[in-house]
């Protein structure tokens, strides 16, 4: 009877620093049975990376731009896979490593410190359960950073008088010149914030932005319609007409679970 090989552990990379990333490849290609299958150089990278590809393997970065590697985690749709963090976090964060039985590489590690992470890796993923790890969802609960978004906004009218607008009360917002002009229940209010920042302070789980300079309320949208390459014409409750940006045209679809 001929032996049939396992196939491969696939893997991926996700790390700011080039030096790290090839440090990990390289220790990866001495081991037998691996194919390193994709890199990320930051967080929303890295999200989108291990979305598409679904490894078996994470090794995974605590400190990058555009999200840490506990939002990477919170925001991969479905289960995560097994993960490795490769970190120079602090020793509390270890310790909670230890508690939840996460394996880490704390940098600078040598490579007989990898190969015994990759060997307790791979004796998981031989008895990898068929639902999310629970150490690993443990680790995210007790570690992940909580945002805290904005739900009120101060906005200075042409009286001079000081309005607050809820954020439950916004249905869209629109960029004008460095500002942000907030439309909420047939009434806009000229906040002196640009859209990235105010992006920043709104809850992505209801606030999305479909535009460079235009950001809606996902629970306003009642209907889209596909315009040219990748736009969409985004009707609101209200009457609202938008138009989305090419280059939003995924998020969009993710936001509201549209099959590409």
């Amino acid at each position: 009877m001929s032996h049939v090989s396992p196939p491969p552990l696939r893997v991926v990379v996700a790390d700011d620093e080039p030096p790290a990333r090839r440090r990990v490849r390289a220790l990866l290609e001495r081991e037998p049975g691996v194919e390193v299958v994709g890199e990320a150089r930051d967080g929303g990278e890295a999200v989108a990376v291990v979305d598409e590809l679904r490894p078996d393997l994470l090794f995974l970065d605590v400190q990058m731009p555009v999200a840490t590697g506990f939002e990477v985690l919170a925001a991969i749709p479905g289960r995560p896979p097994a993960t490795i963090f490769v970190t120079a976090y602090d020793q509390y964060a270890l310790r909670a490593f230890e508690v939840h039985a996460l394996d880490y590489l704390l940098k600078p590690f040598d490579a007989e410190r990898f190969r015994l992470t990759l060997a307790r890796a791979r004796e998981r993923l031989g008895h990898a359960p068929a639902v999310g790890d629970p150490r690993l969802l443990a680790l995210l609960a007790e570690l992940q950073p909580r945002r805290a978004f904005v739900e009120r906004f101060a906005v200075r009218g042409s009286d001079g008088r000081i309005r607050f607008v809820c954020a439950d009360e916004i249905d869209w917002v629109e960029a004008e010149a460095n500002y942000a002009r907030l439309h909420a229940g047939g009434r806009s209010h000229l906040l002196r914030e640009t859209m990235t920042a105010l992006e920043e302070k709104l809850d992505p789980a209801r606030f999305l932005r479909i535009h460079r300079s235009t950001i809606v309320r996902l629970d306003r949208i009642q209907e889209l319609e596909p315009l040219f390459q990748g736009e969409y014409l985004v009707r609101l409750r209200d009457g609202t007409r938008l138009t989305s940006g090419r280059t939003y045209r995924a998020r969009l679809q993710r936001a509201l679970h549209i099959a590409p």
